[in-house]
Protein backbone atom coordinates (compact mmCIF):
# COMPACT_ATOMS: atom_id res chain seq x y z
CA UNK A 1 0.00 0.00 0.00
CA UNK A 2 1.48 3.61 -0.43
CA UNK A 3 2.43 5.55 2.30
CA UNK A 4 2.98 9.60 3.13
CA UNK A 5 6.57 9.71 4.46
CA UNK A 6 6.72 13.53 3.90
CA UNK A 7 5.17 16.57 4.99
CA UNK A 8 6.13 20.38 4.32
CA UNK A 9 4.42 24.01 5.28
CA UNK A 10 5.65 26.84 3.57
CA UNK A 11 4.28 30.31 2.65
CA UNK A 12 3.61 31.38 -0.70
CA UNK A 13 3.50 35.22 -0.87
CA UNK A 14 4.75 37.08 -3.53
CA UNK A 15 6.88 38.92 -0.71
CA UNK A 16 8.88 35.95 -0.80
CA UNK A 17 9.96 36.32 -4.33
CA UNK A 18 10.64 40.43 -3.98
CA UNK A 19 13.99 42.11 -3.55
CA UNK A 20 13.83 43.66 -0.04
CA UNK A 21 14.14 46.82 -1.28
CA UNK A 22 10.84 46.63 -3.26
CA UNK A 23 8.84 45.97 0.34
CA UNK A 24 7.67 49.26 0.99
CA UNK A 25 5.80 48.85 -2.50
CA UNK A 26 4.13 45.91 -0.90
CA UNK A 27 3.80 48.43 2.48
CA UNK A 28 1.48 50.63 -0.10
CA UNK A 29 -0.46 48.04 -1.38
CA UNK A 30 -1.55 47.28 1.71
CA UNK A 31 -3.18 50.49 2.36
CA UNK A 32 -5.98 49.77 -0.51
CA UNK A 33 -6.54 46.32 1.56
CA UNK A 34 -10.21 46.17 2.20
CA UNK A 35 -9.75 43.49 4.79
CA UNK A 36 -7.24 44.37 7.56
CA UNK A 37 -7.83 42.15 10.51
CA UNK A 38 -6.58 42.59 14.09
CA UNK A 39 -6.85 39.54 16.71
CA UNK A 40 -10.37 40.25 17.53
CA UNK A 41 -11.07 39.54 14.10
CA UNK A 42 -12.82 43.02 13.23
CA UNK A 43 -11.57 44.91 9.96
CA UNK A 44 -9.53 48.01 10.19
CA UNK A 45 -8.37 50.76 7.80
CA UNK A 46 -4.92 51.06 6.99
CA UNK A 47 -5.06 55.00 9.02
CA UNK A 48 -6.53 53.02 12.31
CA UNK A 49 -4.15 50.76 12.43
CA UNK A 50 -1.53 53.22 12.02
CA UNK A 51 -2.73 55.07 14.61
CA UNK A 52 -2.83 52.43 17.35
CA UNK A 53 0.56 50.26 16.24
CA UNK A 54 3.56 50.75 18.44
CA UNK A 55 5.89 53.23 17.09
CA UNK A 56 9.00 50.25 18.02
CA UNK A 57 7.91 48.31 14.90
CA UNK A 58 10.31 50.77 12.95
CA UNK A 59 12.86 48.60 13.90
CA UNK A 60 11.57 45.98 11.36
CA UNK A 61 11.45 48.27 8.63
CA UNK A 62 14.80 49.06 8.45
CA UNK A 63 16.80 47.94 5.00
CA UNK A 64 18.86 45.86 7.38
CA UNK A 65 16.22 43.97 9.17
CA UNK A 66 14.24 43.71 5.58
CA UNK A 67 17.46 41.73 3.57
CA UNK A 68 18.04 39.66 7.11
CA UNK A 69 14.47 38.54 6.60
CA UNK A 70 14.86 38.23 2.85
CA UNK A 71 17.73 35.36 3.61
CA UNK A 72 16.22 33.79 5.94
CA UNK A 73 12.94 33.26 3.60
CA UNK A 74 15.07 32.32 0.71
CA UNK A 75 16.87 29.84 2.78
CA UNK A 76 13.93 28.33 4.03
CA UNK A 77 12.41 27.32 0.29
CA UNK A 78 16.02 26.32 -0.17
CA UNK A 79 15.66 23.96 2.76
CA UNK A 80 12.05 23.07 2.10
CA UNK A 81 13.36 22.43 -2.11
CA UNK A 82 16.27 20.03 -0.90
CA UNK A 83 14.12 17.77 1.72
CA UNK A 84 11.59 16.98 -0.85
CA UNK A 85 14.35 16.27 -3.04
CA UNK A 86 16.01 14.34 -0.87
CA UNK A 87 12.77 12.36 0.12
CA UNK A 88 12.58 11.67 -3.75
CA UNK A 89 8.57 10.68 -3.27
CA UNK A 90 6.44 9.44 -6.35
CA UNK A 91 3.83 11.91 -6.04
CA UNK A 92 3.57 14.73 -3.99
CA UNK A 93 -0.12 16.12 -2.88
CA UNK A 94 -0.19 19.99 -2.72
CA UNK A 95 -2.90 21.50 -0.32
CA UNK A 96 -3.86 25.44 -0.61
CA UNK A 97 -6.74 28.06 -1.49
CA UNK A 98 -7.49 29.58 -4.39
CA UNK A 99 -8.33 33.56 -3.99
CA UNK A 100 -11.09 33.82 -6.93
CA UNK A 101 -8.74 32.84 -9.76
CA UNK A 102 -10.15 30.00 -10.71
CA UNK A 103 -13.66 29.73 -8.53
CA UNK A 104 -15.81 32.67 -7.96
CA UNK A 105 -19.04 33.67 -6.46
CA UNK A 106 -21.08 32.00 -9.39
CA UNK A 107 -19.45 28.43 -8.13
CA UNK A 108 -17.00 28.61 -4.25
CA UNK A 109 -16.32 24.51 -3.80
CA UNK A 110 -15.23 24.36 -0.30
CA UNK A 111 -13.00 21.34 -0.97
CA UNK A 112 -11.93 20.33 -4.43
CA UNK A 113 -9.51 17.79 -5.87
CA UNK A 114 -7.98 18.25 -9.13
CA UNK A 115 -7.39 14.77 -11.45
CA UNK A 116 -7.29 15.84 -15.29
CA UNK A 117 -4.11 14.16 -16.29
CA UNK A 118 -2.04 17.42 -16.35
CA UNK A 119 -2.71 21.25 -15.06
CA UNK A 120 -1.99 23.96 -16.84
CA UNK A 121 0.18 27.17 -15.67
CA UNK A 122 0.29 30.16 -17.49
CA UNK A 123 2.21 33.10 -16.21
CA UNK A 124 0.73 36.16 -14.45
CA UNK A 125 0.15 38.97 -16.70
CA UNK A 126 1.98 42.06 -14.76
CA UNK A 127 0.21 44.78 -17.10
CA UNK A 128 -0.32 47.89 -14.54
CA UNK A 129 1.17 45.93 -11.49
CA UNK A 130 3.25 48.09 -9.25
CA UNK A 131 7.22 47.51 -9.45
CA UNK A 132 7.36 44.63 -6.72
CA UNK A 133 4.48 42.39 -8.10
CA UNK A 134 6.19 42.97 -11.42
CA UNK A 135 10.05 41.90 -9.45
CA UNK A 136 7.56 38.08 -7.63
CA UNK A 137 6.23 37.11 -11.20
CA UNK A 138 9.28 34.46 -11.73
CA UNK A 139 8.10 32.79 -8.78
CA UNK A 140 5.02 31.80 -9.98
CA UNK A 141 6.20 30.30 -13.79
CA UNK A 142 7.54 32.55 -16.55
CA UNK A 143 5.99 30.14 -19.24
CA UNK A 144 2.95 28.39 -20.24
CA UNK A 145 3.97 24.52 -19.24
CA UNK A 146 1.76 21.59 -18.44
CA UNK A 147 2.49 20.03 -15.28
CA UNK A 148 1.82 16.11 -14.69
CA UNK A 149 -1.23 15.49 -12.32
CA UNK A 150 -1.26 11.67 -10.38
CA UNK A 151 -4.80 11.31 -11.57
CA UNK A 152 -4.83 7.36 -10.30
CA UNK A 153 -4.73 8.85 -6.61
CA UNK A 154 -6.24 11.70 -7.77
CA UNK A 155 -9.35 9.68 -8.92
CA UNK A 156 -8.83 7.35 -5.81
CA UNK A 157 -8.89 10.32 -3.72
CA UNK A 158 -12.02 11.44 -4.64
CA UNK A 159 -13.88 8.25 -4.48
CA UNK A 160 -12.02 7.18 -0.72
CA UNK A 161 -13.27 10.67 0.73
CA UNK A 162 -16.69 10.13 -0.66
CA UNK A 163 -16.77 7.17 1.41
CA UNK A 164 -15.47 8.61 4.42
CA UNK A 165 -18.49 11.48 3.97
CA UNK A 166 -16.66 14.32 2.45
CA UNK A 167 -18.83 15.70 -0.81
CA UNK A 168 -16.30 16.96 -2.54
CA UNK A 169 -15.60 18.98 -5.50
CA UNK A 170 -13.75 17.66 -8.61
CA UNK A 171 -12.02 19.10 -11.47
CA UNK A 172 -10.86 17.67 -14.54
CA UNK A 173 -9.84 20.95 -16.64
CA UNK A 174 -9.40 24.75 -16.49
CA UNK A 175 -11.23 27.06 -18.61
CA UNK A 176 -9.14 27.81 -21.60
CA UNK A 177 -6.81 29.79 -21.39
CA UNK A 178 -6.58 29.87 -17.68
CA UNK A 179 -3.98 28.74 -15.60
CA UNK A 180 -3.77 27.27 -12.11
CA UNK A 181 -3.88 29.52 -9.25
CA UNK A 182 -0.68 30.87 -7.41
CA UNK A 183 -0.55 28.75 -4.17
CA UNK A 184 0.11 25.81 -6.49
CA UNK A 185 2.57 27.86 -9.27
CA UNK A 186 4.34 28.81 -6.39
CA UNK A 187 5.38 25.24 -5.21
CA UNK A 188 5.89 24.06 -9.15
CA UNK A 189 8.52 27.28 -9.11
CA UNK A 190 9.95 27.83 -5.67
CA UNK A 191 9.58 24.15 -4.17
CA UNK A 192 10.02 22.13 -6.77
CA UNK A 193 12.00 24.46 -9.35
CA UNK A 194 10.32 23.29 -12.11
CA UNK A 195 10.56 19.48 -12.15
CA UNK A 196 7.76 17.22 -12.91
CA UNK A 197 6.90 15.72 -10.35
CA UNK A 198 3.21 14.07 -10.51
CA UNK A 199 0.90 16.20 -8.35
CA UNK A 200 -2.67 15.86 -6.70
CA UNK A 201 -4.03 19.47 -6.44
CA UNK A 202 -6.66 19.83 -3.61
CA UNK A 203 -8.45 23.72 -3.26
CA UNK A 204 -9.57 24.68 -0.33
CA UNK A 205 -12.25 28.00 0.13
CA UNK A 206 -10.02 29.26 2.73
CA UNK A 207 -11.08 33.03 1.97
CA UNK A 208 -14.36 33.57 0.91
CA UNK A 209 -17.61 33.05 3.44
CA UNK A 210 -20.26 31.52 4.04
CA UNK A 211 -18.87 28.28 3.15
CA UNK A 212 -15.01 28.38 4.49
CA UNK A 213 -14.05 24.58 6.11
CA UNK A 214 -13.84 24.91 9.66
CA UNK A 215 -10.49 23.97 11.39
CA UNK A 216 -12.11 20.56 12.99
CA UNK A 217 -13.59 19.95 9.25
CA UNK A 218 -9.73 20.69 7.33
CA UNK A 219 -7.67 18.30 9.96
CA UNK A 220 -10.66 15.60 9.35
CA UNK A 221 -10.23 15.88 5.62
CA UNK A 222 -6.57 15.74 6.28
CA UNK A 223 -6.50 12.21 8.12
CA UNK A 224 -9.07 11.15 5.89
CA UNK A 225 -6.34 12.21 2.91
CA UNK A 226 -3.96 10.35 4.71
CA UNK A 227 -6.48 6.98 5.04
CA UNK A 228 -6.92 7.01 1.45
CA UNK A 229 -3.54 7.35 0.68
CA UNK A 230 -2.70 4.25 2.84
CA UNK A 231 -5.47 2.14 1.00
CA UNK A 232 -4.30 2.70 -1.93
CA UNK A 233 -3.49 -0.19 -3.81
CA UNK A 234 0.51 0.78 -5.17
CA UNK A 235 4.08 1.03 -3.53
CA UNK A 236 4.10 4.52 -4.52
CA UNK A 237 5.46 7.06 -2.00
CA UNK A 238 3.44 10.21 -1.18
CA UNK A 239 4.46 13.45 0.31
CA UNK A 240 1.82 16.25 1.13
CA UNK A 241 2.56 19.95 1.19
CA UNK A 242 0.98 23.22 2.74
CA UNK A 243 1.06 26.37 0.77
CA UNK A 244 0.10 29.28 2.30
CA UNK A 245 0.15 31.24 5.74
CA UNK A 246 1.00 31.89 8.77
CA UNK A 247 -0.75 35.16 9.56
CA UNK A 248 -1.28 38.32 7.02
CA UNK A 249 -1.71 40.80 6.12
CA UNK A 250 -1.66 42.02 9.62
CA UNK A 251 0.93 40.29 11.43
CA UNK A 252 -0.05 38.01 14.36
CA UNK A 253 2.92 36.69 16.36
CA UNK A 254 0.77 35.05 19.00
CA UNK A 255 -1.48 33.31 16.60
CA UNK A 256 1.40 31.92 14.60
CA UNK A 257 3.22 30.49 17.69
CA UNK A 258 0.33 28.97 19.03
CA UNK A 259 -0.51 26.96 15.63
CA UNK A 260 3.79 26.28 15.55
CA UNK A 261 3.59 25.13 18.94
CA UNK A 262 0.11 23.48 18.25
CA UNK A 263 1.68 22.06 15.41
CA UNK A 264 4.90 20.17 17.16
CA UNK A 265 3.33 18.85 19.52
CA UNK A 266 0.28 17.07 17.46
CA UNK A 267 -1.96 19.24 19.50
CA UNK A 268 -5.38 18.38 17.19
CA UNK A 269 -7.43 19.62 20.04
CA UNK A 270 -6.05 23.61 19.84
CA UNK A 271 -5.85 23.20 16.10
CA UNK A 272 -9.52 22.27 15.42
CA UNK A 273 -10.75 24.65 18.13
CA UNK A 274 -8.89 27.56 16.79
CA UNK A 275 -11.34 30.93 17.03
CA UNK A 276 -12.40 31.33 13.48
CA UNK A 277 -12.75 34.93 13.70
CA UNK A 278 -8.87 34.59 13.73
CA UNK A 279 -8.68 32.85 10.57
CA UNK A 280 -10.35 35.15 8.04
CA UNK A 281 -8.42 37.43 5.49
CA UNK A 282 -4.75 36.10 4.98
CA UNK A 283 -4.68 33.96 8.01
CA UNK A 284 -7.27 31.70 6.45
CA UNK A 285 -4.63 30.12 4.54
CA UNK A 286 -3.63 28.47 8.51
CA UNK A 287 -6.41 26.24 7.07
CA UNK A 288 -4.12 24.54 5.00
CA UNK A 289 -1.49 23.94 7.44
CA UNK A 290 -4.52 22.54 9.53
CA UNK A 291 -5.10 20.35 6.64
CA UNK A 292 -1.85 18.87 6.92
CA UNK A 293 -1.41 18.33 10.05
CA UNK A 294 -4.48 16.02 9.85
CA UNK A 295 -2.72 13.13 6.71
CA UNK A 296 1.04 13.67 8.65
CA UNK A 297 -0.51 13.38 11.92
CA UNK A 298 2.20 10.13 12.15
CA UNK A 299 5.46 12.00 11.48
CA UNK A 300 7.08 14.81 13.87
CA UNK A 301 7.51 18.12 12.70
CA UNK A 302 10.49 20.11 12.47
CA UNK A 303 10.17 23.75 12.14
CA UNK A 304 12.68 25.16 9.81
CA UNK A 305 12.35 28.57 10.25
CA UNK A 306 9.57 31.47 11.33
CA UNK A 307 10.13 34.90 9.72
CA UNK A 308 7.50 37.65 10.51
CA UNK A 309 8.45 40.05 7.55
CA UNK A 310 6.78 43.21 8.24
CA UNK A 311 6.31 46.42 5.66
CA UNK A 312 4.27 48.90 7.12
CA UNK A 313 4.61 51.15 10.51
CA UNK A 314 0.95 49.95 10.98
CA UNK A 315 2.20 46.16 11.02
CA UNK A 316 1.16 44.85 7.57
CA UNK A 317 3.12 41.96 6.30
CA UNK A 318 3.52 38.37 6.23
CA UNK A 319 4.73 35.94 8.43
CA UNK A 320 6.38 33.73 6.45
CA UNK A 321 6.43 30.07 7.77
CA UNK A 322 8.54 26.74 6.62
CA UNK A 323 8.19 23.38 8.48
CA UNK A 324 8.57 19.82 7.76
CA UNK A 325 7.20 16.33 8.90
CA UNK A 326 9.30 13.07 8.92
Amino acid sequence: MAQIVLGLGTSHSPQLSTPPELWSQHGERDKRNPDLRRPDGRVYSFAELLATTDASISKELTATTWQTRHTACQQGLAALARQLEDAAPDILIMIGDDQKELFHDDNMPAALVYWGDTIHNVPRDTTGLSPALQAAAWAYGEKEVDYPIASDLATYLISSLMEQDFDMAHSHHLPPNQGMGHAFSFIYGRILCGKPLPTVPIMLNTYYPPNQPTPKRCYALGQAVRRAVESWPSDKRVAVIASGGLSHFVIDEDLDQQIITALQHKDATTLTTLPRARLNSGNSEIRNWIAMAGAVEHLDMQLVDYVPCYRSPAGTGCAMGFAQWQ
